[in-house]
C-alpha cells in the first residue's frame, strides 16, 4: 500500500506505512499532527466508536436538545459536542506530544467516512 492522503472542506487524513515512526496524519486546512500509527488507530476506533454513539441517542433526545460524549484510550482522548446529527469533534493527544485538535461540526461526516476507509485497500 502506497501513501494516501485525504481531504476535505475543514479536515485531512493520512497514512504512510513506509514512515519510520508517524505513519498518520490529522489535521484540518489549518493544522496537522503527524501521529503513531497506534494512535492513529485508536483515533479512528473511538471517532466511530463516538459517532455510533451518537446516532444511538438520536432516539433518546429532543429535536433541539444538545449532548457532549467522550472516549478515551490509553494514547489520546475525543469529544464530541452537538445534536445527534451534527456535532463538532475534539481530541488531545495523552502521550508525550501533548497535543490538541478540533473539527467543525461540518468537517466530521466527511472525516468521519474518511476514517472508516483510511487503511482499506
Amino acid at each position: 500500500m502506497e501513501r494516501v492522503v485525504k481531504t476535505g472542506f475543514g479536515w485531512r487524513i493520512g497514512w504512510n506505512p513506509h514512515a519510520p515512526e508517524f505513519k498518520g496524519l490529522v489535521g484540518t486546512d489549518d493544522w496537522a499532527i503527524e501521529l503513531t500509527e497506534a494512535e492513529l488507530n485508536d483515533f479512528c476506533r473511538l471517532l466511530a466508536q463516538l459517532a455510533d454513539t451518537m446516532k444511538q441517542l438520536a432516539t433518546e433526545l429532543m429535536e433541539e436538545e444538545k449532548i457532549a460524549c467522550e472516549a478515551e484510550s490509553d494514547l489520546l482522548w475525543m469529544e464530541v459536542e452537538g445534536y445527534p446529527h451534527d456535532y463538532s469533534l475534539c481530541f488531545i493527544l495523552t502521550t508525550g506530544r501533548c497535543v490538541e485538535g478540533k473539527w467543525s461540526a461540518s468537517a466530521v461526516p466527511d472525516l468521519l467516512q474518511a476514517a472508516g476507509m483510511l487503511k482499506v485497500f
